[in-house]
């Protein structure tokens, strides 16, 4: 099958994406939300008293604390209690600003941590989403910092606790994202990788990538190194270690403006490090790939998969995934995960040199979910 280039394409910014043009204030994503909840829901379980604020640390090490809106204990001594920490989002143009997020806890017979998902909080029905299907829509790492928080307060080695989570109006509040064309059912998801909201879908955001590129150029450095966000800025620092920080971009969903910056300051080198889904985009020329502007072409990773030698069965399967990631894990289980991957990234390359124009040389790298690791690339880096 002869590969055909796309056309490129940098889609206009949602328009409430337009309204601040100035400095962005930073949020708290639902996942520190729920944990803030759930270590305040299980120190009053402990201690019997109500609790008005909670301290709790985030993956990065930095500890934070939040204003508990609403706790109460139940029995004595306490068998039941219950917090809510309400979500501020900062300036991001968030459906879960507001939020109300509840935990209830109460004691297991069985030590260690129980974690569930209540009213608004979805279920998993899809594969595709690094989640177990029928189970609740908390991902890994509000997980584990639930878990951490708990610990603080409880030794789980000793003793049971059961967290349930829940999000009152979390399923209206769910009509307004992808949940539902993603298999997530009931309500919204309990997410976040770092604990901070930071606006990417914003024009300030915008900006701030093109400033950050332009910073670098006054320093004379020719290579930028665009990432999607913190995961793959790790990735990307562990891949390059050589090169200063300030050649580290986290470019969101702004890919297009940051190529266009560093060709603008003449810079020589661009290096993409991301997941699979972004990759998707950027391989069908979406250099503006936020949400409600562009999604996955799986007819794209359905070809890649053809190409990499997948029997029909596969190419089918991955057409039809419910996800970026879904396809990526279909890969992985055909062990074709690493031939498909340097493809993909192989015509992400080709899209990013057409659009920096021939001066300037293109790398791309596919880490996996965690961040963790390179899987794949456009040649740079074999494995």
């Amino acid at each position: 099958m002869t590969y055909a280039e796309p056309p490129l394409r940098e889609p206009d910014l949602p328009r409430t994406a337009k309204v601040r043009p100035t400095a962005l204030r930073t949020g708290w994503t639902t996942g520190a939300c729920a944990t803030a909840a759930a270590k305040a829901a299980v120190t009053a379980l402990v201690t019997g008293t109500t609790q008005q604020e909670v301290e709790i640390g985030l993956p990065a090490g930095r500890r934070v604390r939040f204003p508990v809106e609403r706790c109460e204990v139940t029995g004595t001594p306490p068998v039941r209690a219950e917090a809510v920490v309400v979500k501020d989002a900062g300036d991001d143009p968030d459906v879960t600003h507001g939020a109300e997020l509840t935990a209830t806890v109460d004691w297991t017979d069985v030590p260690g941590l129980r974690l569930a998902g209540g009213a608004g909080v979805g279920t998993v029905t899809k594969p595709g989403l690094g989640l177990a299907v029928g189970g609740p829509a908390i991902n890994d790492t509000p997980r584990r910092m639930i878990g951490e928080a708990v610990a603080e307060v409880v030794d789980l080695s000793e003793v049971g606790v059961r967290v349930v989570i829940s999000v009152p109006r979390g399923e209206i509040m769910a009509r307004k994202t992808t949940n539902r064309r993603l298999g997530i059912l009931g309500g919204i998801s309990i997410l976040g990788t770092t604990g901070i909201v930071r606006p990417f879908s914003t024009a300030s955001w915008r900006a701030s990538v093109v400033q950050a590129v332009h910073v670098m150029a006054a320093q004379g450095e020719p290579t930028v190194v665009l990432c999607t966000g913190g995961r793959t800025e790790r990735a990307a620092r562990a891949l390059l270690p050589d090169l200063p920080e300030v050649c580290f971009v986290e470019v969101g969903d702004f890919t297009g403006a940051a190529v266009t910056a560093a060709v603008g300051d003449a810079m020589t080198g661009v290096v993409f490090v991301g997941m699979a889904g972004k990759l998707a985009k950027l391989a069908a020329g979406i250099l503006m790939t936020h949400y409600t502007r562009s999604t996955v072409d799986l007819s794209l990773l359905g070809a890649v998969t053809a190409e990499a030698g997948g029997d029909p069965s596969l190419v089918a399967a991955v057409t039809e995934a419910n996800t970026g990631r879904h396809a990526y894990e279909l890969w992985e289980a055909a062990g074709l995960l690493t031939p498909a991957g340097d493809l993909l990234c192989q015509r992400v390359r080709q899209v990013l040199r057409r659009f920096a124009g021939p001066t300037v040389t293109v790398d791309v790298a596919m880490v996996d979910f965690a961040g963790a690791h390179v899987v794949a690339s456009s040649g740079r880096w074999p494995r």
